[in-house]
């Protein structure tokens, strides 16, 4: 005789999905730097702008607390998280250890095909710089790092990267000029130089150059702002 099992609870889906949208608006917004570091983070103005309930903003920043992007502090809130200097040394070590192996990987089996659309990827980069899109430009020179990720076709590892990426943006380049961005984009197009060339040791020792460069920048006084003007939909860059 067949066993009969009880029926699970339906997940309620809509729920699932309006939580993650909230998750997914408040990661963006802190890694295009339209979020700083030290923002509070009001759930009312969450729950107005997304049309949802305060309960699923708090579902939203309980997700965003556990990746550590954001802080709960008793009886005043949440707050976007502000990184310790020790946090950021570790961050950027922990990327070093990641990308540097990453790179010597990638590099003995990277592909033409995949060498185009790095070429690509950098135009788009210099596109947005000399334009002046300050998000646009942003979010390419971080998505620059999880494209040469998934060329490697390991999806633990590009999410691996991509958590990390995001605790970065709160802690470097917190008001990236023109200049530092130009350097940002000259340094990977010397990676993928070296990644063309098949020299694994000159692509590990320029991506560990240029995290290094990143980590000197680092900005950690945080600055506050428009929390509903950050979160409102924008035009996201078009991937390469």
């Amino acid at each position: 005789m067949q066993e009969t099992r009880p029926p699970e609870p339906a997940a309620d889906g809509a729920e699932t999905s309006s939580t993650q949208r909230i998750v997914d608006a408040i990661t963006t917004a802190i890694v295009e730097r339209r979020l700083q570091p030290g923002t509070k983070l009001v759930e009312q103005q969450i729950a107005d702008v997304f049309s949802v309930s305060r309960t699923l903003v708090r579902q939203a920043l309980n997700q965003l607390s556990r990746d550590r992007l954001v802080k709960l502090e008793p009886a005043r809130g949440a707050f976007v998280a502000t990184p310790s200097v020790e946090e950021a040394r570790q961050v950027f070590e922990a990327r070093k250890l990641i990308e540097g192996a990453m790179i010597k990987q990638l590099c003995a089996r990277i592909t033409p095909a995949q060498i185009a659309e790095l070429r690509g990827h950098l135009q788009a980069e210099l596109d947005a710089i000399q334009r002046t899109d300050v998000p646009g430009r942003t979010w390419l020179l971080s998505d620059f790092h999880l494209v040469l990720a998934r060329m490697l076709g390991n999806e633990v590892l590009a999410q691996l990267l991509a958590d990390l990426l995001s605790r970065s943006s709160l802690i470097s380049l917190m008001y990236q000029s023109s200049h530092s961005a130009e350097h940002s984009r000259d340094e990977h197009v010397a990676i993928v130089d070296a990644l063309e060339r098949g020299d694994a040791r000159a692509a590990v020792r320029l991506t560990e150059a240029h995290l290094s460069n990143v980590e000197r920048n680092l900005r950690l006084h945080p600055r506050t702002s428009d929390l509903q003007a950050a979160l409102r939909p924008h035009a996201a860059p078009a991937h390469p």
